[in-house]
């Protein structure tokens, strides 16, 4: 099985990393491929809603030159995609937000192009968070839900954890349990 994780956190050493390390742990040691791309270090423009991503057949297509290619290629490489982000004002960080748009040119609906590159794809969450879990996470969550649905991906729930004392909050047994039973659900739907 090969995991993606997009990191999409601007604090590349804060809670959201520090949850992701026993989640990739777990699945390491179960000898699963891991990737793990800090969003934060790319150029990823924002959409431009062009729709020429849509002509181009078997491809994704997109007319800017940034990373977002590298991002799509490591998304086709991968099993399963997870996206794990701080939640700010009830949605994803800003660079997850960006890739989240520009995978438009995944899903070839609405041009001349026909199909959907990365159908049949994994993606779950793993999230950080001030408010309380489905109060702080429940319009992201809802998003990536529909967007699986549309898109043919199988959605594989949501991991989050409540910022409630900075780091140590991510550090805690408990916490860092809920990752690996996360990452062992993922590894449970080899599909």
């Amino acid at each position: 099985m090969k995991v993606l994780i997009l990191m999409g956190s601007p604090r590349l050493q804060g809670n959201t990393a520090e949850l992701c390390k026993p989640f990739m742990e777990e699945l390491q040691k179960n000898n699963v491929e891991v990737k793990y791309i800090e969003l934060e270090k790319l150029n990823i423009a924002p959409c431009k809603g062009c729709y020429a991503c849509q002509n181009v057949a078997g491809a994704y297509g997109c007319v800017q030159q940034d990373d977002m290619s590298y991002v799509v290629e490591q998304m086709l490489w991968a099993d399963a995609i997870i996206l794990a982000t701080p939640i700010y004002a009830w949605y994803c960080a800003a660079s997850m937000k960006a890739v989240l748009d520009r995978h438009y040119g995944l899903n070839k609906y609405y041009g001349s192009a026909e199909g959907c590159l990365w159908e049949g794809k994994k993606v779950g969450i793993i999230a950080t968070h001030g408010y309380e879990g489905d109060y702080a996470t429940g319009p992201f969550a809802t998003g990536v839900e529909r967007l699986c649905t549309h898109s043919n991906l199988e959605y594989m729930g949501i991991y989050s954890v409540q910022d409630e004392d900075d780091l140590a909050s991510f550090q805690t047994d408990e916490a860092k349990e809920g990752a690996r039973e996360f990452a062992r659900r993922v590894m449970e739907l080899k599909g």
